[in-house]
């Protein structure tokens, strides 16, 4: 029997499908100063935090991007609202050559998130549970935060305006969602809007915008004669610097798919070989790679990942493209370059009779036990299995409280364990809602000396020391 600990987050206003909150009409659209470094050009010209600078050089300032090409200057004329006595007032920063203005603000876009039109089937949004975080239900498709923040973006929301300020201001890379270039396929995947993807992106790449694409690869859907058309629609746009082909995901909250390549390593290895002579003939052209793989393709066809090179410095890292590869020569480097450190630490765990456990998804467990498990850390690794989820969802990622509560045994007197940091967002919250105090405490309860930290191995050495205290 667990203990139990602070419930899951649930709104009753919230369910399956939910949008963004709507904009604040209330005050002008504008960027809300959260800082301001004292004596900076801001500081000086009178800019406190919770004001909003409507207008730069003249221009209404909608988001960052305004900002940042607005005000590339040494001098620059700001609108300023002040909500205390709701008045406007103009004023002009000057800096040095080389001096940034001091100010920071709440966010990247100002006017409100440009939220997705598509109906994709194989959305992971879409396959929620009901009563989560209503922020888990906003299907954001923002060009803005695929330049700013790196997002993955559709482009069939995208006005003609929205294109031209694209090519002007040269927002470059734009980090795209592909997934198939044949109309029919297309629209099968995505919905009515498709058709505006792809003519967006012809757009963007004939004026030199240089793209970052993505693949989520659907067996029956748009991989086999479909992959390769749209593999060849890449290949003839050395524009497209980089496409990512990641396999479908689902969970239990579906009734679309029922199986992906996790659960078929012959049509892994299948995807594996057809994209290979792309991936050659990329090599011997621009010397990079170009066609990436997702790293769940190699685990699910138990093929050895291929070595760093073949990653072209890790453009898609984020969307779980070279990881592993990532790890295990992290893990290489750092048994080799830490091992005084390791063998001491290996020492003070053993002295103390404690147990080095490390959480993660089952997906990673085989990866991450080949730092932890070497000796002297002789440690272990507790692969968490998505019961919350299901599907094929494994990664470590979306690990969630009621699942990591339940797993772990009840009595870890004389553990030290390690949780992901990935696990929790910003707030401290999983996915499910539990907090990470809470999950701290009731692992405590059970005897455990429990700390959230990084996977990486010089991370995860880092936080042995901390919590051993030597």
């Amino acid at each position: 029997m667990t203990e139990p600990i602070r419930p899951p987050y649930a709104d009753g206003s919230v369910t399956y499908g939910g949008t963004q909150p709507e904009v604040d009409h209330s005050e002008p659209v504008g960027g809300r100063v959260s800082a301001v470094r004292p004596d900076s050009p801001a500081w000086d010209a009178g800019i406190e935090p919770g004001m909003i600078v409507t207008e730069v050089a003249g221009e209404p300032l909608t988001d960052m991007i305004g900002w940042l090409w607005g005000a590339d200057a040494e001098e620059v004329d700001l609108t300023v609202f002040d909500p205390r006595d709701a008045t406007y007032a103009a004023c002009t920063l000057e800096r040095l050559p080389g001096e940034d203005w001091g100010v920071e603000f709440d966010g990247a876009v100002f006017d409100g998130m440009r939220t997705c039109v598509n109906g994709c089937v194989f959305c992971f949004m879409t396959m929620l549970p009901e009563h989560m975080r209503t922020s888990l239900y906003i299907r954001d498709d923002d060009y803005r935060l695929s330049f700013l923040q790196g997002n993955f973006v559709t482009l069939t929301n995208l006005t003609d305006e929205d294109i031209d300020r694209i090519i002007t201001c040269q927002l470059s890379p734009m980090n795209v969602s592909l997934h198939a270039v044949s109309a029919d396929v297309r629209r099968r995947l995505m919905g009515k809007h498709a058709a505006r993807g792809l003519e967006a992106l012809e757009r963007l790449v004939a004026a030199g915008i240089e793209v970052h694409a993505q693949i989520v690869l659907c067996p029956g859907l748009n991989d086999c004669e479909e992959l390769e058309r749209t593999l060849r629609y890449v290949e003839e746009r050395p524009e497209i610097t980089s496409l990512g082909i990641v396999p479908l995901g689902y969970t239990k909250f579906q009734n679309r798919f029922s199986s992906s390549y996790s659960d078929d390593p012959a049509a892994a290895r299948r995807v594996i070989e057809q994209v290979r002579p792309y991936q050659e003939r990329a090599r011997e052209r621009f010397g990079r790679t170009v066609f990436q793989l997702s790293d769940e393709f190699y685990l699910d066809a138990s093929v050895t990942v291929p070595p760093a090179a073949w990653y072209d410095g890790y453009p898609q890292y984020y969307d779980g493209i070279g990881m592993i590869r990532s790890y295990l020569d992290d893990t290489a480097s750092t048994l080799h370059e830490e091992a005084a450190r390791i063998e001491r630490v290996g020492r003070e765990l053993s002295s103390r009779s404690l147990t080095f456990t490390v959480v993660s998804g089952e997906a990673a467990r085989e990866t991450i036990a080949g730092f932890v498990g070497r000796e002297p850390l002789c440690g272990q690794v507790v692969a968490i299995k998505n019961r919350y989820f299901g599907g094929n969802v494994d990664v470590t990622g979306l690990i969630c409280g009621c699942d990591l509560i339940e797993q772990l045994d009840d009595d870890l007197a004389g553990v030290m364990l390690f949780l992901p940091d990935v696990m929790f967002n910003a707030d401290g919250l999983t996915l499910d809602g539990y907090h990470r105090d809470d999950v701290l405490e009731t692992l405590e309860r059970r005897g455990a000396i429990a700390r959230v930290a990084s996977s990486l191995p010089l991370d995860l050495l880092d936080a042995i020391e901390d919590a051993l205290g030597v």
